[in-house]
This record gives structure tokens, sequence and C-alpha cells, in this order.
């Protein structure tokens, strides 16, 4: 299970192409609401309806933590205590963590970026406290994806996928896409 978060101010480019490219994948996605409300409103006035609401997810199940950025939806991620509990605890476990846009200073806070090479919005930078930034629109690093910012989504969900499902299920999800190069 891959949980995809939403918080008021998501990046809706980032969030919709996460899930849509995972669930063509076949990988069981979930997005979760860290609000009081399962229906959120990105950064551009997109409401999309969550699966879940925080409390009802079950992150022993969950395979992978996914951040879609957008402003102020990364802050509201970043000073969500219960979150950011879970997420110290995926970074000190090595289990996945995936963090685009914003989101990356998001992990950074919460420790998982310690000795970490990543990425995050240009002009961000500043952000990255405990990781090496690198100027690249996908990074990953041990069990961490980083990603600069919308133009980058499909690089980046792709990169999930091949992370959860391997090189050859990415390579199929973009080739449907007819995405560059693969056609």
């Amino acid at each position: 299970m891959v949980y995809v978060h939403l918080a008021e101010g998501f990046e809706e480019v980032e969030a919709t192409t996460i899930v849509d490219l995972l669930r063509r994948a076949e990988i069981e996605v979930k997005t979760v609401s860290i609000m009081d409300d399962k229906l959120v409103t990105g950064a551009h006035g997109m409401s999309l309806q969550a699966d879940l609401l925080f409390e009802e997810a079950d992150y022993d199940t969950c395979e992978m933590i996914v951040l879609p950025g957008g402003m102020p939806g990364a802050l509201h991620l970043k000073n969500h205590d219960d979150l950011g509990e879970i997420i110290m605890e995926f970074g000190m476990t090595g289990k996945n963590l995936a963090a685009i846009c914003a989101a990356p200073m998001v992990l950074d806070a919460r420790g998982a970026l310690n000795h970490k090479t990543a990425t995050i919005y240009p002009g961000m930078q500043d952000e990255l406290h405990m990781a090496s930034y690198i100027d690249c629109g996908v990074v990953e690093d041990g069990n961490i994806i980083t990603s600069k910012g919308p133009a980058y989504a499909i690089d980046f969900a792709l990169a999930i996928v091949e992370k959860i499902k391997g090189k050859s299920a990415s390579d199929e999800v973009a080739q449907g896409l007819l995405y560059r190069g693969m056609i």
C-alpha cells in the first residue's frame, strides 16, 4: 500500500499524476487527508476527495509514504506532528519515502534526509539542512526519492513505480503514456 498525503494547498499536478501512474501500474494506492475533512482543496482551487482521513490510515501495511508539494500544503504536512512521527519511524527503519516540490523539506525536518542526497523546488535549497542538495529533476538515494516540482511529476511517479515493481513495470506505464522516448 502506498499513501499519498493531501493537505490544503497541495500541488494538484503532482498529487493526481502520482496516483494515476501508480494505479496504471496496479500498485495499491490511497490518498490520505491530514485535514479534518476528506475533501481537500489544492493550491490552484481543485478539490480532491481523499480515500482516507489520517486517523483511518494503517501505516503498518504502508509500503511507502508519498508527499506532494505545493504551498501551503507542504507547510501543513511539515507541521503535522503525527505524520512527522511516522516519517521519522520510516526513515529510521529504512521504509520508503518520496517527496516532490517543496515537500522534501518535510522529510528533512523529520531527519529522514540525514546523510542523503536530495533535490527540492528551486530557491528552497536552504530548507535542506540534513541532505546534500543536488540540482536534478529526480533523485533516488536508498529508500528516499525526491523531485524538483510539477514538471517532473511523471518522472517522479515512474521512479516510485520502478522502486516498488521494477523497471519493466515503470517502462510499461511510460510506454502506455507515450512518454518521451518510449514509443
